[in-house]
């Protein structure tokens, strides 16, 4: 079964208006530490590929990145206040139980309007090695033909704060490792074969700059 909705292209403007407040909140509690934003494209569409060990990456990854982001964000997360607000700052709900038509062709036009699509190529949180990469990511970077940029979170996740249950510490160090930008395959083939090499493509990128990342920071 599919799920079918009204899709509705999220504002770019709610994407700012997400991003500023991202830059108040994590320069507020935390201390991050950001390598390599640069090598996000000024303009155009792009896709932030990034690991996930924690609740707060997202947030993090919003609040640090030099372009308005949108986010696709598990459907659960859209519960009580949390839901307008996630809608109003650009944010896209998905069902990652089924093949969610609508969240799909809401991506795709952030990409076709030259916006910036953030996904957790994991699915959920995890180890956060992007050992086990779902098909979306590939999907996206095959159908728009948009480069994708391999983000590395790192530390959001070693200790837990004192003071808020379940958070890392406040003013604790998280490390933002952007990576360079790259292609996979031509925008617009959708062959089961080019998904999958795709995917081995997206696998060794993305593991790459993990391990990049972590002799870089040293974490």
């Amino acid at each position: 079964m599919t799920v079918s909705r009204v899709p509705v292209a999220p504002a770019e403007r709610g994407a700012e208006v997400g991003r500023r407040i991202g830059v108040g909140l994590i320069y507020g509690l935390f201390r991050p530490r950001v390598l390599g934003a640069w090598r996000v494209p000024a303009t155009g569409p792009a896709i932030i590929a990034v690991n996930h060990t924690h609740n707060v990456d997202g947030p993090v990854v919003m609040g640090v990145a030099p372009r308005p982001v949108h986010f696709l964000i598990k459907k659960e997360a859209f519960i009580g206040p949390l839901d307008p607000f996630l809608r109003r700052i650009g944010q896209i709900e998905v069902d990652r139980t089924t093949t969610d038509r609508t969240a799909i062709g809401t991506a795709l036009d952030v990409l076709k309007g030259g916006g910036v699509l953030g996904i957790f190529p994991e699915g959920s949180r995890g180890e956060g090695d992007f050992a086990a990469l779902r098909s979306g990511l590939a999907y996206f970077a095959v159908r728009s033909g948009a480069p994708v940029v391999p983000v590395a979170v790192l530390g959001s996740n070693e200790r837990r704060s004192a003071v808020i249950p379940g958070m890392p510490p406040i003013r604790g160090r998280i490390d933002v490792v952007f990576g360079d930008p790259f292609t996979v395959g031509e925008g617009g083939r959708r062959t089961r074969a080019a998904l999958d090499t795709a995917t081995e493509r997206l696998r060794d990128g993305l593991t790459g700059h993990l391990e990049k990342a972590r002799r870089l920071t040293g974490r």
